[in-house]
């Protein structure tokens, strides 16, 4: 009986949510045949990274010369991380997505947009134990009311099993915004800028940490943000992202 109920339960809940929430493309939110997916214009206008790509950065390649590639800019500046995935291109659709969930208040998409970065991580969900996301400073958060970074990481770790601790990380320098800001300017804006407290440690000792952020551009932000890790004892730092800026790349169909 018990179990009918909770059945019954179950249908209703999902009939209420059909009727307030129906099941839209999330993209351009025309009817789409289940919920969670895009029509087939957004999915034209979505461009996933795929191989080939650098064994370090994951930025893509225009052409595949064979082996396993590393960029001349990994080769340059090692970064402090092991390996960087992104999902999708920071561009038509996706970068929509995005900015709807950092701009828009729309932490609903961060479960579906997740699904795509486990996809693109690969072997590093099952080589990562505990996911920490890339934090605003406390006034940027005040303003924005959540991380956007935070809302990806919590449903990047439900999905893959792993731990998520969403306080390991702290962002102690106010940084200006990234944008507009050339490579060094970047690198010297972030540098410092964060930390993991003392009391936070045992969540990052000895473990293989899986950072999460929403966008990646140059990768000075994710870079610091891998030394404080690894400062405090990390064992190693993945990141994964759910998008990538890559200026003037073609993308391949």
């Amino acid at each position: 009986m018990a179990s009918h109920m909770q059945t019954l339960t179950q249908k209703a809940s999902r009939l209420i949510a059909l009727a307030l929430f129906p099941d839209t493309c999330l993209g351009c939110r025309r009817h789409v045949s289940e919920r969670g997916v895009l029509c087939a214009e957004c999915w034209n206008g979505m461009h996933f990274v795929a191989e080939p790509l650098c064994a370090i950065t994951g930025e893509p390649f225009q052409h595949d010369f064979g082996g396993n590639m590393v960029s001349a800019a990994a080769i340059a500046n090692p970064p402090a991380y092991r390996r960087a995935r992104a999902a999708v291109l920071h561009t038509g659709v996706a970068r929509q997505l995005a900015q709807r969930l950092k701009y828009g208040d729309q932490g609903e998409l961060a479960p579906w947009m997740a699904r795509w970065m486990v996809r693109a991580a690969g072997a590093m969900m099952s080589e990562s134990d505990v996911v920490v996301p890339v934090p605003l400073h406390w006034r940027r958060y005040l303003l924005r009311r959540y991380n956007q970074s935070a809302e990806l990481g919590r449903a990047v770790a439900q999905q893959a099993g792993l731990d998520f601790a969403p306080e390991a990380l702290l962002r102690v320098k106010p940084t200006r915004r990234q944008v507009g800001l050339s490579a060094a300017e970047r690198r010297r804006n972030v540098r410092g800028a964060f930390r993991v407290p003392p009391e936070k440690e045992i969540a990052v000792r000895g473990r293989r940490v899986l950072v999460v952020d929403d966008v990646l551009t140059t990768g000075s932000t994710i870079d610091a943000a891998a030394k404080a890790l690894l400062r405090a004892g990390a064992s190693s730092i993945d990141i994964l992202a759910f998008s990538r800026v890559v200026p003037h790349f073609v993308a391949r169909r």
